[in-house]
């Protein structure tokens, strides 16, 4: 990877994480991808270095950087090896707190962030439901103010890290739809304990496909009671207020994706200078060396999409002129490429490792079980077109 475009900042952020993630070989994220155990050993690590924090202020024991630094970070992780499994395993500490850090009061945020930096708690971020999928502004799970408390009912999925995590990051509906002027209305930002011994609260596990390490769950609500203190910002505008960290979460997801497309290539790569048939390297003939070259520009091209997106992104907290719209689209296009060129990169790894690629032990068929979480989650391929075509090009909206 050319690294030429970084600034000194991001390119001792990457050298001081891939330090830590060496302490982690292959040999461990393979166990974890069998075994499914999460990976809290890392997390500690990169907790104990104040990484957890990298995009939170510094006045709370974070690290006051931006998107541009936590996104190399999380590159970092996934190109050592630690894929998406690794990357997921912090990913929503260092997104979903964004917008606790922006509108939150002093007071909440001295209470909830600084133990999910120091690595004390994990946090999940929950705003997925099984009936509404894409449709976020038509969320049914209900908060509703019961004197001191908030009664919440209803259902979320695909919630990672649930079964770890402490605390969790919610979006609820506290006025019903049918009441709302808008469809923007009506939705607020919690941020709560996941107590699993707590009535009103179940949480089931998702068997899936890859990142092993990191759990999927369906989480279930029933008049769960939560302090009214945990409300972030005004009720009815969480909404706008969780869009803060989408945008970030794009930048996230981008980065590891791209770092899991550059673990590929590389053992592609050396795979192909060092295997020997019909008395050379494999890759010395154009129909190995050809696709392999094509997946390195493609993830050139998304790099730079990437940080380009990550450092918009950044300006935007700084300069109200930064248009917001202008933001969503980079970001969504930077999450769309990345995904893209990972997913042919982890393919072509396991093409050219050819039987050896469909073997555990060579790594990359993980690779390549992992990397189609970025092409599916947060928004899929298609739905970033839909916007894209819209909000870039002024099509009319095709849905």
């Amino acid at each position: 990877m050319d690294t030429t475009t970084f600034t000194d900042t991001q390119l001792q952020v990457r050298d001081s994480v891939s330090k830590i993630c060496s302490n982690f070989p292959d040999s461990y994220w393979a166990a974890r991808d069998q075994d499914g155990r999460y990976p809290h050993e890392l997390h500690a690590a990169l907790a104990k270095d104040g990484w957890i924090g990298i995009a939170l202020p510094e006045d709370l024991g974070g690290a006051g950087l931006g998107i541009s630094e936590a996104t190399i970070m999380l590159q970092a992780v996934s190109q050592s090896g630690a894929g998406i499994a690794g990357a997921q395993s912090i990913h929503a500490n260092v997104y979903a707190t964004q917008p606790v850090a922006k509108y939150a009061t002093r007071e909440q945020r001295e209470r909830m962030l600084p133990r999910l930096i120091s690595g004390e708690w994990k946090a999940c971020f929950a705003v997925t439901e099984p009936s509404t999928g894409l449709e976020t502004l038509k969320l049914r799970t209900r908060a509703v103010r019961d004197g001191d408390v908030y009664k919440i009912s209803g259902q979320k999925i695909w919630i990672s890290s649930a079964q770890v995590a402490s605390k969790c990051i919610l979006l609820a509906r506290t006025t019903p739809l049918e009441e709302v002027k808008k469809p923007s209305e009506g939705l607020s930002l919690f941020f709560i304990d996941l107590d699993k011994e707590a009535s009103g609260l179940e949480l089931r596990k998702i068997r899936k496909m890859g990142g092993m390490a990191v759990d999927a769950n369906e989480v279930f609500f029933d008049d769960y009671r939560v302090p009214a203190d945990t409300l972030i910002g005004q009720e009815g505008q969480g909404f706008k207020i969780v869009l803060h960290g989408m945008n970030a979460e794009r930048c996230l997801l981008a980065g590891e994706a791209l770092g899991l497309g550059y673990a590929a290539l590389e053992k592609a790569a050396k795979y192909a200078r060092e295997r020997i048939v019909f008395g050379r390297p494999i890759g010395q003939n154009q129909g190995i060396q050809h696709p392999l070259a094509m997946a390195y520009m493609n993830l050139e091209a998304a790099k730079l999409t990437t940080y380009n997106a990550a450092r918009l992104y950044d300006a935007s907290g700084l300069d109200f002129g930064v248009p917001m719209q202008s933001v969503g689209i980079v970001c969504n296009s930077a999450k769309f490429l990345a995904a893209e060129a990972a997913f042919a990169a982890c393919e072509r790894a396991v093409l050219t490792l050819g039987g050896l690629g469909y073997a555990a032990e060579y790594h990359v068929e993980r690779y390549l079980r992992e990397c189609l979480v970025p092409r599916i989650a947060p928004v899929s391929r298609e739905m970033i077109m839909n916007y894209i075509g819209e909000k870039a090009l002024g099509l009319p909206r095709s849905y």
